[in-house]
């Protein structure tokens, strides 16, 4: 998946993502170890939607320093949900992660040809969202809308594509 730049600006916290991941791991008597900040590191290093593969990918190789394990990626990203850091969503049965902390809600348009991720912010959705909790006497915690489609660049590449007529 090509990571999509942001348009969403990111917003002023009270604390880093770091720090409030660290009261996190503090308010369950957790320890904050080596390879958790590893994966911090790598995950806050830049805004790009990605998964636990794509992740892995840029972490170092087993026998080098700051090596982390395939379960501990996994383990430590469940982490990075609970404590409000990350989203979590599946796209074609795999999961896919995103920034939740300091970025203003948000929801995404995938396309199915190219794997591209565009964020929205759509003030309009909100309202209807909020319209409909209430006729049915609901209350929203969150929500989480993907999209899916083609975007621009594929539809214009497919309808430039010749068509191939198979003959009988």
């Amino acid at each position: 998946m090509d990571p999509e730049p942001s348009e969403l600006k990111r917003l002023s916290t009270a604390a880093s993502p770091e720090q409030r991941f660290h009261e996190y791991l503090q308010s369950r008597g957790m320890r904050s170890t080596r390879q958790r900040q590893v994966l911090l590191e790598q995950v806050f290093a830049e805004h790009d939607h990605f998964d636990a593969d794509q992740l892995i990918e840029k972490l170092p190789r087993r026998g080098s320093a700051d090596y982390v394990s395939r379960p501990t990626v996994y383990r430590t990203l469940g982490e990075f949900v609970d404590a409000g850091l990350l989203k979590k969503f599946e796209i074609d049965g795999r999961s896919v992660y995103d920034f939740d902390y300091g970025y203003p809600d948000h929801d995404h348009l995938h396309c199915q040809n190219c794997d591209r991720l565009i964020e929205f912010q759509a003030d309009g959705l909100e309202q209807v969202l909020r319209h409909v909790a209430e006729r049915h006497g609901f209350r929203i915690k969150a929500h989480t809308l993907l999209v899916e489609g083609m975007c621009d660049e594929c539809f214009r590449a497919r309808r430039r594509t010749p068509r191939r007529v198979d003959r009988i």
